[in-house]
Order: C-alpha cells, then sequence, then structure tokens
C-alpha cells in the first residue's frame, strides 16, 4: 500500500525521519489496536461452559408437588458416571404419575423443550441463544464467520483506501466497528449476532491495515519496524486488557457494550489524523500535500524550502511486475509457496492455540492475561533472533517449535493443566515470534516489483487459515487430541519447507524478478540491506515501498 514519490528521499530528510509529528501519528495507530484484540477474543469469554439438562417441565402438570431431585429422576436418563444426561430427556407421555412412577420412562429424545441452566448463572451467549448440544458447533462456526469478515474487509478496505484516501477509511471503519460492535450487544438472534460479527471483523480488517500503512508511509525507514512492533505489543496489551475486563464484567451483552462503545472516541480523529502525503502525491493532490508536509515538517521544528516543495510533482509509477511472476518463475514460485503454506500454518496454530484458551484447564482469566503478556517479549526477542540465526533459521525453529510444543500438548492428560497451560503459553511465545519474522522474511524475498502483491498473497493465506482453525476444533468430536494434533503437525511442516529458502540477513533487497536466479543472487556482493526487521531498499536515496503491513 506505499506509494512512490519524487524526491522523498530529500523531502523526508527535511521533514524528519521520526520527530514529534510521527511519534504522535504512531501513538494515534496503538488506540485500535487495543479494540481489536478485544473483538478478536471477546467470545471465548461469552461461551464458557455452564451445567445444563433438558428442560422437563412438562411433567408439573402431571405432578405438581414433586420434589425437584423426583422431577429429574423420572424425566432425565443417566449417563454411565452416574449423573444426569445434558442432551437427551425421556419422551414426555399422557401418562397419569401412578402409572410414571410405577412403570418409568424409556423412550428418550431429544431436548425439545430448550434447556435449563443454573439460575445464579450471569447472562451469555451459550445461556440465552442455548449453544449447547446440538447448537454447541455455532460457537466456532461463528468465530469463523468473524474470521471470514477479517479476509473480505482485507479484500475491500485495501483497494479502497488507494481509491479514496487512507484517512476515510481509517473514520469509516471506526464508526462500522463502533456501530456494530455496539449493535451485537442487542441483537435478538445468534443469526444475526453472527452476521454483525462478520462486519465487525471487516471493519477490524480496514482500521489494522490502513492504519499502520499510513503510520508506515510517514515514518522514515529507518524507524519502520520499531512503529510496527510498538503496535504489535498494544496488541498483546490490549488482550490483557481484554482478561481483566472479562473478569469484572460477566454479562456479555455489558461487556460487548464496555469492549466496542469506547472506539467512538477516537472520532477525534476527524479533526487530528493526517492524510497520507504520498497518496496525495500520487493522486495529484500536490498543493494538500505540500500543506500536510509543512505541518509535519512545522511539529518536527524543522523547515522545508520552498525549492524542495516546488520540485514536488507526480511521479508515474513504475511498471509493476505481473502478479503471473510468483508462478511463472522457478525460484518465485517456490517461494511464494513456501512463504505461503509458511504464513497459513503460522496463522492456524496461532489461532488453534489462542481460541483454544478454555480447554487448557486453568482459571481463563490468567490464561487470557497469560496469552497476552508472552507475546510482548516474543515481538522484541524476534528482532535479536532475525540477527543471531538469521531470517531462514529463526522462519523454522519457531515454526518447528510451535508445532513440536503442540504435539507434545496431545500427550498430556486431562487431570495436567498447568503442564497443559505452560506448554500453550510456549506455543503461543513461538507463534507471535514466528508471525513477526514472517513480515521481515517474505519483504525481503520477494523482489521489489511484485513485493506487494506476495506479502498480499501470504497474508490472504494466513486469513483463511484464521477461517480454519475455528472449524478444525470441531474435530474433536471425534478425539479430543485430534484439533491439536492439526494445529501441531501443520506447523511442523511449513518450518521444514522454509529450510528450503534462501537467507536473506545481510542482502539488498532484489528489485526485479530476476532470470532465474534465487532472490539472494538477483543482488550480488550485496553486503547490507536489513538490520533488525529493518528492511531497505536497493539504490540512493528512495526506499522500496510496497509492503503491507497487515496483521492481527
Amino acid at each position: 500500500m506505499q506509494l512512490p514519490m519524487s524526491g522523498v528521499g530529500e523531502i523526508w530528510k527535511a521533514v524528519g525521519d521520526f520527530g514529534p509529528f510521527q511519534k504522535w501519528l504512531v501513538l494515534l495507530t496503538l488506540f485500535p489496536c487495543l479494540s481489536v484484540a478485544f473483538h478478536q477474543f471477546c467470545q471465548l469469554f461469552m461461551v464458557q461452559h455452564v451445567p445444563h439438562r433438558c428442560d422437563t417441565s412438562w411433567i408439573r402438570a402431571i405432578g405438581p408437588n414433586l420434589t425437584e431431585e423426583e422431577r429429574l429422576n423420572l424425566t432425565l436418563p443417566r449417563d454411565a458416571d452416574g449423573a444426569y444426561e445434558q442432551c437427551s430427556m425421556y419422551s414426555p407421555v399422557d401418562w397419569d404419575l401412578g402409572s410414571i412412577m410405577l412403570y418409568g420412562l424409556n423412550a428418550t429424545e431429544k431436548c425439545s423443550n430448550g434447556w435449563v441452566y443454573p439460575s445464579a448463572q450471569p447472562p451469555s451467549l451459550l445461556t440465552e441463544f442455548d449453544l449447547v448440544c446440538d447448537r454447541k458447533d455455532l460457537n466456532d462456526i461463528s468465530q469463523s464467520i468473524y474470521m471470514l469478515g477479517l479476509f473480505l474487509g482485507s479484500m475491500i478496505f485495501g483497494p479502497l483506501s488507494d481509491r479514496i484516501g487512507r484517512r476515510p477509511v481509517i473514520l469509516i471503519s471506526i464508526f462500522l466497528q463502533g456501530l456494530f460492535g455496539v449493535g451485537i450487544a442487542f441483537v435478538p438472534h445468534f443469526y444475526v449476532y453472527m452476521a454483525f460479527r462478520c462486519v465487525v471483523g471487516a471493519s477490524v480488517s480496514g482500521i489494522t491495515m490502513t492504519i499502520l500503512a499510513l503510520a508506515t508511509e510517514w515514518v522514515g525507514v529507518s524507524s519502520r519496524p520499531k512503529a510496527v512492533l510498538i503496535s504489535h505489543c498494544c496488541f498483546a496489551i490490549g488482550q490483557m486488557i481484554l482478561a481483566g475486563l472479562s473478569y469484572g464484567i460477566r454479562n456479555w451483552r455489558l461487556l460487548e457494550i464496555a469492549g466496542s462503545a469506547p472506539i467512538f472516541a477516537l472520532f477525534f480523529y476527524i479533526w487530528v489524523l493526517p492524510e497520507s502525503a504520498r497518496w496525495l502525491v500520487t493522486k495529484g493532490r500536490i498543493e494538500e500535500a505540500k500543506k500536510v508536509l509543512q505541518k509535519a515538517a512545522s511539529i518536527n521544528k524543522r523547515t522545508i524550502s520552498p525549492e524542495l516543495l516546488e520540485q514536488l510533482k507526480p511521479e508515474k509509477q513504475t511498471k509493476s511486475g505481473s502478479p503471473l511472476d510468483l508462478f511463472r518463475k522457478k525460484h518465485l514460485r517456490k517461494v511464494t509457496l513456501i512463504m505461503s503454506c509458511a504464513w497459513f500454518v503460522n496463522s492456524l496454530v496461532y489461532y488453534g492455540l489462542s481460541l483454544n484458551v478454555t480447554n487448557f484447564g486453568l482459571d481463563i482469566y490468567l490464561t487470557q492475561l497469560a496469552f497476552g503478556a508472552v507475546e510482548i517479549p516474543a515481538r522484541i526477542g524476534c528482532i535479536f533472533l532475525l540477527q543471531w540465526l538469521g531470517r531462514k533459521k529463526s522462519q523454522a525453529v519457531l515454526l518447528l517449535l510451535s508445532g513440536l510444543v503442540c504435539l507434545i500438548i496431545t500427550g498430556i492428560p486431562e487431570d495436567q493443566p498447568v503442564t497443559t497451560t505452560v506448554l500453550a503459553v510456549l506455543g503461543k511465545f513461538a507463534a507471535s515470534a514466528s508471525f513477526s519474522t514472517s513480515y521481515v522474511y517474505s519483504a525481503e524475498l520477494f523482489p521489489t516489483v511484485v513485493r506487494q502483491t506476495g506479502v498480499g498473497l501470504c497474508s490472504m493465506s494466513a486469513r483463511l487459515a484464521g477461517i480454519v482453525a475455528p472449524l478444525t476444533r470441531l474435530l474433536g468430536r471425534y478425539h479430543r487430541a485430534v484439533p491439536m494434533a492439526v494445529f501441531g503437525s501443520a506447523p511442523v511442516v511449513g518450518g521444514l519447507l522454509c529450510l528450503l529458502l534462501p537467507e536473506t540477513r545481510g542482502t539488498h533487497l532484489a528489485d526485479d524478478t530476476g532470470d532465474g536466479c534465487p532472490p539472494t543472487q538477483v543482488c550480488e556482493n550485496a553486503n547490507s540491506g536489513s538490520e533488525n526487521g529493518h528492511i531497505k531498499g536497493k539504490g540512493g536515496g528512495r526506499d522500496n515501498e510496497g509492503t503491507k503491513t497487515t496483521h492481527f
């Protein structure tokens, strides 16, 4: 989503790479990250398991004086452990009470009159919409619908921001997220809930994709990794806040309002959020670009000479490589297929662990707090790991580690929740660090002319994995270890495939697709180019643009 601009090197040198203006802009990108974390995982706390049984109030008309225990004994079968069945009941009959007590009931059927839950239980999605028994799968399906919204949002808001600008798309996305987020708290039916969640997911994509692109287009190339890292850490903090918020607010409708309504406070962005100068120049709106650049320079306590501003003019887009080049040329085909696979399995294990937080056995609120906290050192530590091991080994090792942890969890007995949770936190650490590695590694592997297309394709595969992850949990009906085995085996395969890729540490980025040689050979004898996730372009003064920074 980055756009070329004439004289960008000199103008940015005059404006400043990371002055007070850019720091303020990065700060503005952090607030939406908190709401993104909420919407990503809030449903986990709205569908917690509670005891339930079939509603057998029909027998009260026959025996109004029966005690609760007598009524349950007459109308509910018991399982092998002697507990009342939760999803079946004895079929109602028109006998008198004496005949029922003498002969008993034998024919069973599914709960036909709904379910009964503990009276002290706060309202939840599960209890209000009966997400139990045959309707239990709707929980995971609705998570996939939300992920589908993320996918659709990236398809809609990406091109829209290129057409009408970054600022309008951000404001539209904030409005949609607030409107439909609060609207979720008033839905009368679960299918309406899923539809609203899909729209919220689309708005989340619009916010994260566009606001990070806006910050990236204003921040100098040397400070971009820092800006992206800060936003990723803020997303982790948002997960930790979610744990505390959901612990204090157990009513799901009030929790939804508490997590969604604050986004409306960001409408002050209408007055303070700048448009991208790069986008303005590309659209030929030179005078507007000059004004916003002068404002940025003024806040940074710098000045831009009139002569330099006069050099600002629209630049014809450099002819991009065809998307078919990703598959037409052998070395790019290998990079595209393997990195798409890596992003897919990385997203699969990340969401597989994150959405499984209720099944590890320990307190869900403490587990969510740990899951959020562990992402901060994972994101920061990724920078040093990239320099120590290099891109290829880091990507492979982190994927292998996350996968092996999941495979180990499949063999842990259910009565050892502490061990399971500790392993899950370790897996979340590796998956989070691997995600950050993927952004750096992918941007360095794809040549400039097809970089945006290549990274966009990888991002799309990650979105698809997000849709698949909740559905994979449905396999637990066959055996509790099956979903975690899938989440574990996939990244192991992906990690091994990454060993087939070239190393890009200490190399310049390739500008073109080359003549059949690997990306690291296109720029022969290169000795620098990416440090600490810092992606530098080859050539003087102009940075290689074109990488979409899309996450969460």
